[in-house]
């Protein structure tokens, strides 16, 4: 039974916005769509969500107190995290549109498992999980508020994250051409480098 469901709506919130708002994730999410299609990039959208629920239940279900008596493991995993995104984007600035030589069967979206595991490497999902653990674990008895609180994560995810693939299709028909798409790869790399302002933020206080 619910302890706390005044908490209920403002955690629907909070979860639709911190889902639906820019971030790497999206940008991914949107490239991929861009790139591949809905199709293709559902197991990408897929592996995001039911990825961060399961990063999410491990905070709350101790990782969180393991990372609060360890806080060099959180440092460590935060800049190999930033150092793998900015692989990533590197990635998305080199990749050649479709027309190009390279064959489709070699440009391949990331996999389920592939998106599930980058949640562990993704400073927004890692502060989200923290945060959400913290802010809204009132709302039933543990453990069962942080089992309800990941699957509202991957009910509200899905539809939310799928927004950002769908603009990628969407957006086909105005960049098919192979330099629109270079282009837009060539931003979308930028924007990705530049939400890792926060993390080296730190570095430089």
């Amino acid at each position: 039974m619910l302890e706390r469901p005044d908490l209920i709506v403002p955690l629907v919130i909070f979860s639709f916005v911190a889902f639906v708002t820019p971030g790497p994730n999206n940008l991914m999410l949107m490239t991929s769509g861009l790139n591949f299609g809905l199709r293709r990039t559902l197991p990408h959208l897929l592996g995001i969500e039911f990825g961060f629920a399961f990063m999410f239940l491990c905070v709350g279900l101790g990782l969180g107190a393991f990372f609060k008596s360890f806080p060099i493991l959180y440092t460590i995993i935060k800049y190999a995290g930033a150092g793998y995104m900015l692989f990533l984007a590197w990635k998305i600035e080199t990749s050649e549109p479709p027309d190009a030589n390279t064959s489709e069967t070699t440009k391949q979206p990331l996999s389920f498992m592939q998106a599930a595991v980058f949640q562990w490497v993704n400073p927004k999902a890692i502060a989200m999980a923290i945060g959400t653990a913290a802010s809204y674990s009132a709302v039933a008895a543990y453990p069962y508020n942080m089992v309800l609180i990941a699957v509202l994560f991957i009910l509200i995810g899905i539809p939310s994250c799928t927004i950002w693939a769908g603009l990628g299709v969407v957006m086909q028909r105005f960049l098919h051409r192979p330099t629109l798409l270079r282009g837009f790869n060539i931003v979308m790399a930028m924007l990705l480098a530049a939400s890792l302002y926060p993390v080296f933020a730190d570095i430089w206080r």
